[in-house]
Order: C-alpha cells, then structure tokens, then sequence
C-alpha cells in the first residue's frame, strides 16, 4: 500500500527519471499539461496533483499515420473512473491504490490497460509499521537518492459542468523479503529502463513479470516524525530521520533497574541481619530466664532449697511461659506472695484444696467406758 508520498520534482525532472529525451539545455522537449497545478511537496496524498508521464498517439499529419508522443500530465492522485456519475462527488481515496494481481478482473482497471499505462515518479514514499494501537511511519527511497518510479494507470471523467478530470492510481504488489517485517504491500517499482519502456509499450500485453516486488539492495528506510500522518504537515522535517525509543527504557523497567542496584539488598546481607536479629532474642531470652530464676531461689529461700539443674528447658526462650488462671492459692504461695512459678512446679498437693482439720468438740476431752476399761 502506498498512500503517502515525497515528490518535490518539476514536470522536467519527472521526464527524465523516466527515461524521456530532453534538448540537453537545461529543459525538456517533452509536452506538460497542467504543468500549472502541481504543488512540489514533501507529504503528496491522494487529492493531490502530481506530474504522470505517458505516451499518446497522435497523428502525423503528412504520412496520416499514429506517432507516440511521451506527454508529462499533471492528474490528481486517486482513480475516478469515466462510468462515475456526472453529478456525484469523486472519492480520491477510494482508489488511490490497485492490486496488479487483479486488474485484469476489475472492470476499473481492465479496460485501462491497452492504452492508458502511466508511470509516477517521486523522491520516495512512507508506510506505516503497526504495533498494536500504535503506527510508526518509515520513509522509504533509493540509497542515492534517484526517483522511484511506479507503475500506474490513468482515467478521465466529465463531471456535471462538463470539466475533464484526469485521475490515476498506483499499482501495488507483495512485499519485497527485506521490507515484509513493515508491511505486507509495496509499489509496482520499475527499476531500469527496459521495465519502463515494457510497460508503457502498449502492445506488450505480458506486462505480469514487470509487476513483481523490487528486491534491489539499493531501497532504504529509516523512521520519521508521526506528524507526516497529517496532511498539513509538509517540508523537509517529513524526511528527517528520528531515533526511536527504546523499549527497555520504559518506566516499570526503570523501577526495577533502580531496585537490584541500590534498593534491594544483597542475600548474604539479609542473612547477616537475620542472624543478629537471632542473637540479640536470644541474648534477651536468656537475661530473662536468669532473672526470673533469681526471684524463684530468693522467694523460696525461706521454705524449701531449690534444686540445683541448669536445665532451662521449662523456660521457653523467646516468649513468656503460658500460666493458666487458678482460682485458689496453694499453702507455698501463701507463705511467699507475689511469686509466680512455673506449671512445671505445680505438685499435686498445691492443686488438691487442703483439708481443714475439724475443731475438737466440746466432750471429747472426758473419759469413756471403752477407754475407761481399755486402761485396766
């Protein structure tokens, strides 16, 4: 598909990129039409007027016969067939384009073909690579910086007020193999002379091996602005060369860049810490632990001598023992208030009520008969 285009050449340079013969002064012998309403400019869309080189058959005059002429004709850029109705507006869009691989079907095209061949020179030509939503035009043109020229076809139609329009469309084919990662269309470029003088020789009607993708290691591209998609966008900066951006310099990557080199710290690191972390729980358990073993030796130093162990496994080392709520006080407890013990220490005497003994009645103190017996 080609729907943008550079042509900044003057309806003489056009002759002589397709191979028309000049006077050598500067000028060409060549005949201009329309010379007038051609625009140089660096973004050409279809709408647009720009120079075609033809040949016409014309009389000769003293032999009666037809001679060809090679004409330069300044048409606009978008095929409006002669069958379009009088009064209706032409849509240049429609087909500013057309498949060589079907003009032979298409009634638009096929009766063009025996004697309305054209040829459409310009400096180069944009297409649009698609990445997701996003397009990002490429400026395409020969390496030293000839005129490509395309293959084209040419109509004219009369509209209501009886005006002529000429009109043409440029023939596309597959992609070339060293541009089919940008697009899956291409020109029609003819790329010697031989091709322009085959295809524009009208009785040659196996033009097919002409209409194929140009694979010449001379066509080059680069990346353009994104503004060329808007018409009014026309001057050297179309073709300027810019520096695409890179997509690891997005900023989810930067985030993470920034991470592994300062933010995030090193595994050994993060062990070494965890380690001290350990130790200085450990150190506080263990203060802890002796703490509440002095209260203990000091609170029962009056009842009992408390057996010597070194066995701390009753202590847990990180977090305070589990102590279930009783609802009595044992005798020990009594004696030494305030006092927590451990559930370890707990004897079956401490949990048991203690068993009040009963107060002596008032006639237990006389003597019986068993007793007084019993003793003779």
């Amino acid at each position: 598909m080609c729907g943008r285009a550079r042509c900044t050449l003057n309806p003489n340079q056009v002759a002589a990129a397709c191979g028309f013969t000049g006077d050598g002064g500067g000028r060409s012998s060549v005949r201009t039409v329309d010379a007038n309403r051609f625009q140089p400019s660096y973004n050409v869309s279809p709408g647009r007027y720009v120079p075609v080189a033809t040949v016409r058959r014309v009389n000769s005059g003293e032999n009666g016969g037809n001679e060809v002429e090679p004409v330069v004709h300044c048409m606009k850029w978008g095929l409006v067939p002669s069958f379009t109705k009088k009064n209706e507006k032409p849509d240049h869009y429609k087909m500013f384009n057309a498949r060589s691989e079907s003009i032979k079907e298409k009634a638009s095209f096929r009766r063009l073909i025996p004697a309305n061949r054209c040829l459409v020179a310009v400096e180069g030509f944009y297409e649009w690579k698609k990445d997701g939503s996003k397009k990002q035009p490429y400026y395409i043109h020969f390496k030293d910086d000839r005129p490509l020229v395309f293959a084209a076809l040419y109509d004219s139609w009369s509209n209501s007020d009886g005006e002529v329009l000429y009109t043409f469309t440029i023939l596309t084919t597959r992609c070339s193999t060293s541009l089919e990662w940008l697009h899956d269309r291409m020109p029609v470029v003819l790329g010697s002379r031989s091709c322009i003088d085959s295809w524009l020789d009208t009785s040659n009607q196996k033009f097919e091996p002409l209409l194929v993708p140009y694979e010449g290691l001379d066509l080059v591209w680069h990346p353009v602005t994104s503004e060329v998609g808007k018409t009014s966008c026309d001057g050297p900066e179309c073709i300027k060369e810019i520096q695409l951006k890179s997509t690891s310099s997005n900023s989810i990557s930067k985030f993470f860049t920034k991470k592994s080199e300062g933010g995030i710290k090193p595994e050994k690191e993060d062990s070494k810490e965890a380690d001290a972390v350990r130790i200085v729980k450990k150190e506080k358990s263990s203060d802890y632990q002796l703490t509440r073993v002095k209260i203990e030796e000091k609170s029962e130093s009056g009842d009992a001598k408390k057996e010597e162990t070194n066995d701390y496994d009753h202590v847990q080392k990180e977090t305070p023992p589990f102590e279930p709520k009783r609802f009595y006080t044992s005798e020990k407890e009594k004696q030494s208030p305030g006092v927590k013990r451990d559930f370890g220490e707990v004897s079956d005497s401490d949990i048991l009520p203690v068993k009040k003994e009963k107060a002596a009645k008032k006639g237990d103190g006389q003597v019986s008969l068993l007793s007084y017996f019993g003793k003779k």
